[in-house]
């Protein structure tokens, strides 16, 4: 898949929403996508693009270095050698005890072209990332650095975040409500899957909101369907 095409299948993920997203998969058999509470630092986080995947093991007093090598630490180097418009992800076991990034190192990411980071730790700086307007997700805060409770250990491998399996180039999207991990076999399928699950809902919604019953319109019957085909030809606004 080229840089472009993917671009073009990130955004069309990220025009639907992550629950969207899970029914979506959900018909494709993939039934454990949604990141478990994992969500949003701040309001208006939406971003999809392909993981890049940092994995944590506890820390161990004769594993740490002070201080730190840049070119030794696995978490600095993957950071340098990160891919402009990934997900940095990283693998904490869910332990919050201490942050897995602060901001420092956030910005760096962010200078460098990511579409978000997302933990299921914590973060440490949180406001500042948060000011910063990089899309950011977690668990939860906790001010205390990160080897005080992670070792960084390998980069670009599988992972578990939010008890979902991550591989490196699997779409991670977010929004409002969380996390999906979109395998990248089948992200661009999800990805048009999506957008009709979308338009077919939009016009539930609007049916629903006035005063249609649930009988015949969710799920739609057959002449909802075609009330819906007709709605879409009707609507300069969904193609």
């Amino acid at each position: 898949m080229g840089s472009t095409e993917l671009t073009g299948i990130c955004e069309r993920l990220k025009l639907a929403s992550t629950a969207t997203l899970t029914s979506v998969l959900r018909s494709q058999g993939i039934t454990r996508s949604f990141m478990h509470d994992v969500v949003p630092l701040g309001p208006n986080m939406r971003m999809a693009g392909p993981a890049y995947t940092l994995r944590y093991i506890p820390a161990r007093e004769d594993l740490d270095e002070e201080p730190v090598d840049n070119l030794k630490d696995v978490q600095r180097i993957g950071i340098e050698q990160f891919t402009e418009g990934s997900v940095f992800v990283i693998d904490a076991r869910g332990d919050t005890r201490a942050g897995t990034m602060g901001s420092i190192l956030a910005k760096r990411l962010q200078v460098k072209g990511a579409a978000g980071i997302v933990t299921d730790g914590a973060y440490r700086d949180s406001p500042s990332i948060i000011s910063s307007g990089l899309p950011s997700f977690a668990v939860g805060m906790n001010a205390h650095t990160n080897k005080t409770i992670h070792f960084p250990s390998e980069i670009q491998v599988p992972i578990a975040c939010g008890e979902v399996a991550v591989l490196p180039g699997d779409i991670i999207v977010g929004d409002d409500e969380g996390v999906v991990v979109v395998p990248a076999n089948l992200a661009q399928d999800t990805a048009k899957r999506a957008i009709e699950m979308e338009r077919k809902e939009e016009f539930i919604y609007e049916k629903i909101s006035s005063g249609a019953s649930i009988v015949g319109t969710y799920p739609p019957d057959e002449k909802t369907m075609a009330e819906y085909e007709n709605w879409k030809k009707s609507n300069s606004n969904v193609e």
